[in-house]
């Protein structure tokens, strides 16, 4: 394949092609990877939905048609079964299984009844609820279906004693132990519990959630730590977080956004910095957050002893250094608002460099990885797109360009109602859009 000079467009064009292209015909639901196929993501379903609207916005689909695929999804969603049995079902109380299979969209194997990944297709289906405002019958029913599916969700029943939302269920087992503390990818998640109008959760589980940040200096910034990148990303493809605080951020005089570009930029100094002598690693090539690997194995190289990975939540910060060499486009791509000076000349380089290996039809592949050459003399790069890495650079790229999910987002008023609860004040959120 001939290489294409990079441009942002070209990046962002392929990347929604991505969710437009391979979303299933009958269920509307965004395969977790490709081309190998295994089963269905709710969360790269939920940002397919929002890749829609950019999609319509750059001229790629007409309203007309996103609307229609749009409608067929949550269609087809609302429809698919819910309940408490092993299998044979989609989800049970609005919540859905991570992970759905190809052929009939019910639960994949065993996978988790999904808190997080429930929250975020459901951030999709809002940001459709309040993208298709016009009077044509497509539109009313997107979002007569989108509230429906929203407000199904009992936010309540996943709350623990402890104040805290469970990860998730499993119907041979009950809840999953682990719960979301803070500060990582759920922040979308609470806010849109929080602001429920029929399953809310306590306002004061922001409060709770807020109590295990940890504060600390990383690589000379000092900010809200977690390591992968994509829990600084998620949840800000959705939410513009510019300029309104909740009384932690009031305490510190800065706002999340400013915490997600602290981060970015410990992240890449951590790169260049370079403590594990990984091969390629420099200004322009760096990024790790969760994604795919070379192998689950160890290997001596040069005396050292390397423990690669497969599938793995790579990240580094104050408290946690996950690395074996593996850098993912994502990271960069996801953060382009934060910290578009270092990110967006890591994209373009990535994208030149690296062509013939690393880009194809849907833009990125998942990852690469110099340092491991087994078998691999050249380095190791992924053959799959992984849906939940494609949508970060498809949103944040239309949100840095034109703001579009955020603005979209800030006319919705379950996401403004559970701010507001959470305790924010300030910018956008004082002077809201449908006001």
């Amino acid at each position: 394949m001939q290489s294409v000079p990079f441009s942002m467009d070209e990046l962002k064009r392929r990347t929604f092609l991505y969710f437009w292209e391979l979303a299933d015909p009958q269920f509307g639901q965004i395969p977790d990877r490709y081309p190998s196929l295994t089963f269905s993501s709710i969360a790269a379903t939920g940002f397919g939905l929002s890749a829609y609207l950019t999609g319509i916005e750059n001229g790629y689909i007409s309203r007309e048609d996103g609307a229609k695929r749009t409608l067929m999804t949550l269609r087809a969603l609302w429809a698919m079964p819910q309940g408490p049995q092993e299998s044979g079902v989609s989800g049970y109380k609005g919540f859905f299984y991570h992970f759905l299979t190809l052929d009939q969209a019910t639960r994949f194997k065993q996978v988790e009844l999904s808190s997080i990944d429930t929250g975020l297709l459901m951030a999709g289906i809002l940001s459709a609820m309040s993208y298709y405002d016009g009077p044509e019958e497509a539109e009313v029913n997107i979002r007569s279906l989108a509230d429906s599916l929203y407000r199904r969700v009992e936010w309540d029943w996943m709350l623990n004693d402890s104040m805290r939302l469970s990860m998730g269920w499993h119907p041979e087992k009950g809840f999953i132990a682990s719960d979301w503390r803070g500060y990582n990818e759920a922040m979308v998640l609470l806010i849109m519990a929080i602001g429920s109008p029929t399953h809310p959760v306590p306002p004061e589980v922001w409060d709770t959630w807020c109590e295990t940040y940890r504060w600390m200096d990383f690589q000379g910034f000092e900010h809200i730590n977690f390591a992968p990148l994509f829990g600084h990303q998620y949840s800000q493809m959705f939410i513009d977080f510019r300029g309104i605080q909740d009384e932690y951020m009031r305490s510190k005089g800065i706002d999340y956004f400013e915490n997600s570009r602290r981060a970015t930029l410990a992240n890449r100094a951590y790169c260049i910095q370079n403590p594990g002598a990984f091969l390629g690693y420099d200004s322009m090539h760096w990024g790790l957050t969760a994604c795919d690997g070379p192998a689950n194995k160890t290997v001596d190289r040069a005396g050292q002893s390397i423990r690669f990975h497969d599938y793995w939540a790579r990240g580094a910060c104050a408290w946690q250094i996950h690395d074996d060499g593996t850098i993912a486009p994502t990271a960069a791509g996801g953060s382009i608002p934060f910290a578009p000076e270092v990110c967006i000349p890591t994209v373009e380089h990535l994208w030149n460099d690296y062509y013939h290996e690393l880009i194809d039809t849907f833009g990125f592949k998942d990852a690469f990885n110099p340092t491991y050459q087994e078998d691999h003399p050249d380095g190791w790069f992924d053959p799959d797109y992984l849906g939940i890495d494609q949508g970060p650079i498809a949103l944040q790229i239309q949100n840095y360009e034109t703001g579009l999910i955020w603005n979209v987002m800030k006319k919705n008023p379950y996401i403004q109602e559970g701010l507001r609860k959470a305790g924010f004040t300030g910018g956008w959120l004082d002077h809201p859009l449908n006001q």
